[in-house]
């Protein structure tokens, strides 16, 4: 008796149990499935993909946007660039200035266009993170004139349509700031006055708040169409139910595209529906096409930051977006029997209503799925058997197609999205072993395919002997190679007013503090090269626009950006345009290292040299020496960067860099 009662604590031990799952369509359908995206922008995420040469560039949008091939994304959500920093750097507004738009900056349009030429059904949603000063007519409010707010964001859709031919089907107001129903409700009004009624607004892209208003306003219910929240930590609130409208993740994941990403990924996709209802997750971002020392180095479903060598990397987490993106599509309906594995994990089931079937299991650990936002409460998963048995439109199949995934942790030897043997289907019903941290795909949809290229180019540094004399007529892009914008924009130019060496140059051209939505520094700067450049030279001709109060400066070892770009520290070289100079420790100008006499005024070009080695720094003005060796204790690396002193126009050629 004693031996019969410790192997069956055995069996229990090492057996996993058996459980029965029901799929069945006869209850009725749950809510429709929106699709699964990805965002570019919050801001520059994108900003190196324009900058690969092809064939590479081509093969990541392919991983990203291609059906049936990758990651297959639903949704593109792109930021409505504002002129101001927005978490990895500033993208350009259509409109610097009122009344005076320009269709062709940036680099969202060209993303959007790429990824409607893959997939002409994907989904194209527009947000401000910020808008340009003038909206706030000096007050950093949007909200103040909803009339002149909406019509800026309203001239953008029509950009995009005019000039580009692509249809927007939803709007953000502010992304993760405070709503003002008041502006819901005019956006809504300009909207349907110019005739794009059919453009859904999504609200507020922050926490769940507006739905509690929204159930006591008639009104400012009617203007919306789908809640978005970010990072709901896969829970929604009753309110938001009471709605009854879409309700969507409209931004989350967040977290670095290792294997512990992919498993975050993985989890939040079915557990957004099964613990909150929302039919959309939205990932921030889409890819880590910035440089990797600033903020949130390494997010985004794969990685794309090496422009200057073609290398990317396929991560883990376009595999777990595959699993379902590549067997659903918007419009197909979760069904009511999805929920929660017995020892750990979830499963949804969709369908399209015309007989196909797509199943999605997860069995992501707590461990090895920890989304960087909200905390993740204790769970336990442990191997288990499932039995699923298909009822109403779902009994007569026989067989489905299986996709499977396994995030190994213990080897690092994954599987990603590898397609298994056919499972047979017995009496209605299929049994699996489920493993901890795998995926399964079980489908009808057979036209799923994991895409492959040829390896890309191994990773290199960025080059140490670059240049660059922003020579070139008619530029694909409005931003220079390889230069990311931390505060400002600065934008290749015409310089009709000199025909000569200048006539093509690199300006800044925001004269009015934005309305912000991070913590721009006071001075415009764009970045560029190697964050582990110490000892280099770098050099550029200058031409300080602004009498008086105008000046510029060259920098290096610039050691922050993005958010805290305020804080930065390096060495930077400044001329005024009152006829002085002066050398800080930092892009505020706290710290002098030197200052003096030079000479210097507006409309004139100069040029700047800047040689840092070891702890000293010397600096040059038109090949003579104008301040040598000033002691620079730190930061020991960072990048090479130029910049105005304030929001103002300034021009830079020739700009060179030799890092040792």
């Amino acid at each position: 008796m004693f031996a019969f009662v410790v192997l069956e604590l055995m069996i229990s031990r090492f057996t996993p149990c058996m459980f029965f799952y029901v799929i069945d369509d006869r209850i009725g359908l749950g809510r429709e499935f929106d699709g699964i995206g990805g965002l570019s922008g919050g801001g520059a995420t994108s900003r190196l993909l324009v900058n690969y040469e092809e064939p590479y560039r081509s093969h990541i949008l392919d991983f990203l946007f291609k059906p049936n091939f990758g990651a297959s994304l639903h949704i593109l959500k792109v930021e409505i660039g504002g002129d101001a920093q927005t978490t990895d750097g500033t993208e350009p507004s259509h409109m610097h200035s009122k009344g005076e738009g320009n269709f062709f900056l940036g680099y969202e349009w060209w993303l959007m266009k790429e990824a409607k030429k893959r997939n002409p059904n994907i989904k194209l949603i527009g947000l401000p993170w910020a808008f340009p000063g003038w909206v706030g007519e000096g007050t950093q409010w949007p909200y103040f004139f909803p009339n002149v707010t909406a019509d800026y964001v309203v001239s953008w859709i029509y950009g995009a349509k005019q000039h580009h031919n692509l249809d927007i089907d939803y709007i953000g107001i502010w992304n993760e700031r405070k709503y003002d129903p008041v502006y819901i409700k005019v956006l809504r009004d300009t909207l349907d006055r110019v005739g794009y009624t059919n453009i859904g607004i999504i609200a507020a892209d922050g926490d769940w708040s507006i739905a509690a208003a929204m159930l006591d306003d008639p009104y400012l219910n009617d203007a919306v169409e789908v809640i978005g929240v970010h990072y709901p930590g896969t829970k929604t609130v009753k309110e938001a139910l009471l709605t009854e409208k879409k309700l969507w993740s409209s931004e989350d994941y967040s977290t670095f595209n290792d294997d512990i990403g992919a498993g975050c990924w993985a989890r939040i996709l079915n557990q957004n529906y099964v613990n909150g209802r929302m039919t959309s997750t939205i990932s921030w971002n889409l890819i880590a096409s910035y440089y990797k020392n600033l903020s949130f180095g390494g997010d985004g479903l794969m990685t794309a930051d090496e422009p200057w060598s073609g290398h990317y990397v396929v991560e883990s987490p376009i595999w777990m977006t595959a699993h379902t993106t590549q067997f659903t599509q918007p419009g197909w309906f979760y069904l009511q029997t999805v929920g929660n594995l017995t020892h750990g994990g979830s499963y949804v089931a969709l369908t399209d209503r015309k007989g196909n079937l797509t199943i999605v299991i997860q069995t992501m650990t707590h461990s090895h799925s920890q989304c960087i936002r909200p905390p993740l409460p204790h769970f336990d998963v442990s191997p288990q058997k499932a039995t699923f048995q298909l009822k109403g439109s779902f009994a007569h199949l026989t067989d489905l197609q299986v996709w499977y995934s396994k995030l190994d942790f213990k080897t690092k030897n994954d599987t990603l999205f590898q397609r298994s043997s056919p499972i047979k289907v017995y009496n209605g019903s299929f049994t699996l072993k489920l493993d901890v941290d795998e995926v399964y795909t079980i489908t009808t949809v057979n036209t799923g395919q994991k895409g492959a290229y040829p390896e890309p180019p191994k990773s290199q540094p960025f080059p140490k002997n670059y240049s660059d004399d922003f020579t070139i007529d008619n530029p694909p892009f409005s931003e220079a190679p390889f230069f990311a914008d931390q505060t400002g924009v600065f934008e290749y130019f015409r310089n009709s007013t000199d025909n000569g060496s200048h006539a093509f140059t690199l300006r800044q051209v925001v004269t009015e503090r934005p309305v912000t939505w991070a913590r721009d520094a006071y001075q415009t700067i764009s970045i560029i090269g190697d964050y582990s450049w110490t000892d280099l030279s770098v050099s550029c001709d200058v031409l300080i626009e602004t009498p008086v109060t105008g000046g510029v400066f060259l920098a290096a070892r610039v050691d922050q950006g993005g958010e805290s770009v305020r804080e930065a520290k390096g060495v930077f070289y400044w001329i005024s345009a009152n006829g002085t100079y002066k050398v800080t420790n930092d892009i505020g100008g706290r710290r002098v290292l030197a200052e003096g006499l030079s000479g210097t005024r507006e409309g004139v070009w100069y040029t700047l040299t800047l040689r840092v080695k070891g702890y000293f720094a010397t600096g040059m003005l038109n090949g003579y020496p104008l301040w040598k060796n000033a002691v620079v204790l730190e930061p020991k690396n960072g990048w090479a960067a130029l910049g105005t002193l304030s929001f103002e126009y300034a021009q830079f050629d020739n700009f060179k860099v030799n890092a040792e």
